[in-house]
Parts: structure tokens; C-alpha cells; sequence
């Protein structure tokens, strides 16, 4: 078992209210910490939302920062939001060399 005391674990559900008033029947997706440009590998968002997923992240963000009471919650969407602020992380992995110099 997890022992998760000391910090919470924050995870932001995107749901779309036009599919029902109800969870789970709106889940769409879970909200990424940090949308990757040209990176091989896309969370659900990314291919959901394709190349609108970073304007989309910072307004469902926004959003919740204004309808949020909860400081701990304010504060975590705050640091998203400066996540994604910065220019997107493009995928920087370095092929190794295989090959030696004799």
C-alpha cells in the first residue's frame, strides 16, 4: 500500500457537462502536468485536442483558478499555469553511439 501522507496528489478530470450531468458518464480525460511538443508519445488531451490541447489546458486552467475555493487547489493550478507558460517542452532524448574509436 502507497503511503501517501505529507503531500497531496492533485489530478485535474476534464469533463464535458454536455454529455451528462453526471461522472463518470462526462469524463473525457485526465488533465497532463506539461504538453510536450513533437514528443513520440501523447497523453489522451494531446490526442484529443490535438494542436488546440495547450490553449485548451490554459483556459479549462484559468477557469478553475476563478471558480476554485480551495488554496491548495488554487495553488496547484497556478504552477500548472506556469507550466505552461514556458515555452513547450520539445522531446530532447540524445541517440547514444554505439560505435567506438579504436
Amino acid at each position: 500500500m502507497n503511503n501517501y501522507s505529507g503531500k497531496n496528489h492533485i489530478r485535474f478530470a476534464v469533463v464535458d457537462l454536455d454529455r451528462s450531468k453526471e461522472y463518470p458518464v462526462n469524463f473525457v480525460c485526465i488533465l497532463p502536468k506539461q504538453i510536450k511538443e513533437n514528443s513520440g508519445k501523447h497523453t489522451q488531451f494531446e490526442r484529443k485536442f490535438g494542436d488546440d490541447s495547450l490553449d485548451l489546458a490554459e483556459k479549462l486552467l484559468n477557469h478553475s483558478l476563478k471558480a476554485e475555493n480551495d488554496w491548495e487547489v488554487k495553488e496547484e493550478i497556478r504552477q500548472r499555469l506556469e507550466v505552461l507558460k514556458q515555452k513547450p517542452q520539445k522531446n530532447t532524448r540524445k541517440k547514444r553511439s554505439y560505435f567506438r574509436s579504436f
